[in-house]
């Protein structure tokens, strides 16, 4: 999507509105009709701490945008481009993020548990972050638009609460998973590849069809509980100790 997208470009790095008047539209959204952001251009803001419970960003610029401790509960951010955007400690659970543009942002400490995130997270931070029972994996039965799942190449998931998501299919190479708790998580048909699960907690975590090549698996805990771990491909490029 950013092939031949000029980024500089004030369409990505301006703001139409200042942060008093998204406080103004936020004061007068209801529950019926939540605060509506589509198409708006609001990067380089800092709108941190503000409450956007259910509000809609859909084909939103948020591009280095600080939400740092905003509430964004079951939110709709579908592709919206959030390049470089600060969300550390936000809340995003339940919330949708689909073919929503987040390379390099910042999620440290976020709550995504029961997010649906088919999102490009390519060299994000999600440290210390919750993704528990989280859909970033394809849905099979629609796939119109090509293979739309996570990507989080490159992505630093260190101490990550992934316990019961779905990670099938999902891009994770050169990853760090570090710590991560992966209880119960689906990975089947996941790209490891490189990843680094140094101590990751696997313990009922479905491991068939995911592509291990040269991924580190250096003390694991739970791994004779994992599931279908005979299954998984290049096992025998596994780096262990």
């Amino acid at each position: 999507m950013m092939r031949g997208l000029d980024l500089s470009s004030p369409e990505m790095v301006s703001a139409e509105m200042t942060r008093e008047q998204v406080q103004n539209l936020l004061a007068s959204a209801t529950a019926g009709a939540p605060a509506d952001f589509s198409g708006k251009k609001l990067s380089n803001l800092d709108l941190s701490g503000l409450d956007f419970s259910g509000a809609i960003f859909r084909a939103a610029r948020l591009n280095k945008t600080k939400l740092a401790g905003a509430n964004l509960d079951h939110a709709v951010l579908d592709q919206a481009w959030m390049l470089e955007a600060d969300l550390t400690g936000a809340n995003l659970k339940g919330a949708t993020m689909f073919a929503s543009q987040m390379a390099r942002a910042r999620l440290d400490g976020a709550n995504l548990s029961k997010a649906r995130i088919a999102a490009d997270l390519s060299g994000a931070s999600l440290v210390g972050a919750s993704i528990a029972d989280a859909r970033l994996g394809a849905d099979m039965r629609n796939q119109s638009m090509g293979l739309m799942r996570a990507v989080l190449k490159s992505a630093n998931l260190e101490r990550l609460n992934a316990r019961g998501a779905d990670l099938s299919r999902v891009d994770l190479e050169f990853a760090s998973l570090k710590g991560a708790d992966l209880t119960g998580a689906s990975l089947r048909g996941t790209q490891l590849g490189g990843a680094d699960l140094t101590g990751v907690t696997i313990a009922g975590a479905d491991f068939e069809g995911a592509d291990l090549a040269s991924a580190k698996l250096i003390a694991p805990v739970g791994l004779d509980q994992a599931k279908n771990f005979d299954k998984a491909k290049n096992r025998d490029r596994l780096i262990k100790q």
